[in-house]
């Protein structure tokens, strides 16, 4: 028996990573997938986001395990340095691919 397409999209839309679907976090993490790593500055940059701001989403993708955040020295400088975990790269390929699922069903 199949699968009734309303329970389909109930069970896709409560199987929204809700660490990645929060705006910021998804543009820091599809920014870093498209990377090996990348810098603090850069990542800020890039994304628009205040030091501050960026610094809390950073701590909540590596609190799910999705980054990792190296710190170290650039000669007299600190120096940070941001990459996704392979979970962190797995989380987002099964984001996207449940949002396209989404999205399919969706009447246009």
């Amino acid at each position: 028996m199949s699968e009734n397409p309303d329970q389909t999209e109930r069970s896709n839309y409560s199987s929204i990573d809700r660490v990645l679907h929060e705006p910021a976090r998804m543009q820091i993490t599809a920014l870093l997938y498209m990377l090996e790593s990348a810098d603090y500055t850069f990542v800020m940059n890039q994304t628009g986001l205040t030091w501050g701001n960026l610094s809390a989403h950073l701590t909540k993708l590596e609190e799910a395990g999705y980054l990792h955040i190296e710190k170290s020295f650039k000669g007299k400088r600190p120096l940070t340095m941001l990459r996704l975990t392979d979970q962190g790269r797995d989380a987002f390929r099964a984001y996207a691919k449940n949002m396209r699922s989404l999205f399919d069903n969706f009447p246009v």
